[in-house]
């Protein structure tokens, strides 16, 4: 029997744990898949938006703005990279002028700070390699850059060292009200008892809501595709760029991520399967196009891989966060600005929670900061040196293309929350993000990942499940 439990470990669930984590609750944090930050808290553009965008007076427009405001401080307490790079939202006539115009005034109205209207001359003196037909731009200082799944993870992990619980592989397919408040069951009959549950889901979300009564909404998944340049293209931009927005949502972008890869895209199509994350030739040409439209010359040859996205998108225009039974949050339609907004969606879902009367007596030794994380290749000579002579696994490299260590590796999987699957390890320390995308370090990923985890090799998963990446052996023993 929890006091709380949180359904679904992205972003949102992750710092609302986090923040919930200071208080003397018992929390559980289920997840149905093998690991944290497997929906669309892996895939996304990573922006935090500096709020121009939404509604004035929405939840959007509010989250956003305050989020914004507080990343950079949560990002330094988790160790999770963050850049202010500032946005240009760009226009190409007249009528994209006088659209920039009202997001000005909105943006203003939201109370971001800093945002100005220029011309294309002053955009491309910012930016270099944008297009000569580019007539002007809203330029957005605020705006910034996160890793969304190294903040998820690293806000999981923080509130898993302050005594959080974390059940993965718990896909929810019931939900019954007890006495206590609610049970939670999985798909294979395990169960979770909590007074309080807090409806994380993602694109999931309305699914859950169903489970105690709630059909007020509806998620549909919104499919974005998107291409990642080779870290030898990064000169190419270092802002965020966008173009003036249309109802399908903010458009395609380019943007230099905190690793120094490119990202281009995405595309934005509505689909019924929440699961498909396939990529298309058709979806990948319309990116190249549209990006086309912000540069020249667009060195497309720098692609070393495409990933697809699906963004939770809700039918009442806005965030949904809402009580809609008993000791019950919805924290739903959770799409952009959502990354931006997850600090204070958590910040307001812990309100609701207090003014729900759960324990508000905190804890004497919360701690809100990560252990720094060694991150080998950005180390000076003398500290590489340092950290092999204590740990000599840090001397070992296993993924050339990111520099990545042994000892990196094996803190992946020994820290919270730990890294089980090749995957899980690539997103924690970017083994097999590099230019190869994993063709060399693979094989010794999963074997360390063997040895840690104490599985034959075969068990080994890319993802969890099924995902297993060899079938069997070819040799055993002494046999040639």
């Amino acid at each position: 029997m929890y006091e709380i439990a949180i359904i679904g470990s992205g972003v949102v669930g992750a710092l609302t744990a986090r923040v919930l984590s200071k208080y003397q609750s018992s929390i559980v944090v289920v997840e149905k898949e093998n690991d944290a930050a497997m929906g669309q808290s892996k895939a996304n553009s990573g922006i935090v938006h500096a709020g121009y965008d939404p509604r004035p007076g929405s939840l959007k427009a509010i989250l956003n703005v305050r989020g914004s405001e507080m990343m950079e401080e949560i990002c330094a307490q988790l160790d999770v990279k963050y850049r202010r790079n500032g946005t240009l939202v760009v226009g190409f006539d007249d009528k994209d002028m006088a659209n920039l115009e009202l997001l000005l005034e909105r943006g203003r109205k939201n109370g971001v700070k800093g945002l100005e209207l220029i011309d294309g001359a002053a955009a491309r003196k910012m930016e270099k390699n944008l297009s000569e037909r580019i007539k002007g731009a809203l330029y957005a200082p605020t705006g910034a850059v996160v890793c969304p799944y190294e903040l998820t993870l690293h806000a999981l992990g923080n509130a898993m060292d302050n005594g959080v619980e974390f059940i993965t592989n718990f896909g929810v397919s019931q939900i019954e009200k007890n006495d206590k408040g609610y049970t939670v069951i999985a798909e294979d009959g395990r169960t979770v008892e909590a007074e309080y549950v807090i409806n994380c889901a993602g694109i999931h979300s309305d699914e859950i809501a169903s489970m105690v009564g709630d059909d007020s909404f509806e998620i549909t998944a919104r499919r974005g595709e998107y291409l990642l340049l080779d870290k030898d293209a990064n000169d190419m931009v270092d802002m965020t760029i966008f173009r003036t927005p249309t109802e399908m949502g903010k458009g395609v972008l380019a943007t230099r991520t905190v690793d120094g890869n490119i990202l281009l895209g995405p595309t934005s199509e509505d689909i019924e399967d929440k699961e498909n994350k396939s990529v298309t030739s058709e979806g990948l040409e319309s990116v190249r196009i549209r990006e086309g439209e912000f540069f020249d010359s667009l060195p497309i040859e720098k692609v070393i891989t495409q990933f697809t996205g699906l963004r939770a998108h809700g039918n009442k225009g806005d965030f949904i966060i809402n009580s809609p039974a008993p000791n019950f949050i919805n924290a739903a339609g959770i799409e952009s600005p959502g990354l931006s907004s997850a600090p204070a969606i958590a910040e307001m879902i812990e309100k609701m929670l207090l003014d729900m009367g759960i324990s508000a007596e905190k804890k004497t030794d919360w701690n809100p900061c990560k252990e720094k994380t060694i991150r080998f290749h950005e180390m000076s000579i003398e500290e590489k040196n340092g950290v092999i002579a204590i740990q000599p696994a840090y001397g070992r490299i296993i993924c050339r293309c990111e520099e990545v260590t042994e000892g990196e590796i094996l803190a992946a999987i020994r820290s919270n929350p730990p890294a089980r699957d090749i995957d899980g390890v690539k997103r924690r320390t970017r083994a097999g993000m590099g230019r190869c995308q994993g063709g060399f370090c693979m094989p010794a990923v999963a074997e360390i990942i063997s040895r840690e985890l104490g599985i034959p090799f075969e068990e080994v998963t890319k993802t969890g499940g099924d995902s297993k990446i060899t079938y069997q052996r070819t040799k055993t023993g002494g046999e040639q």
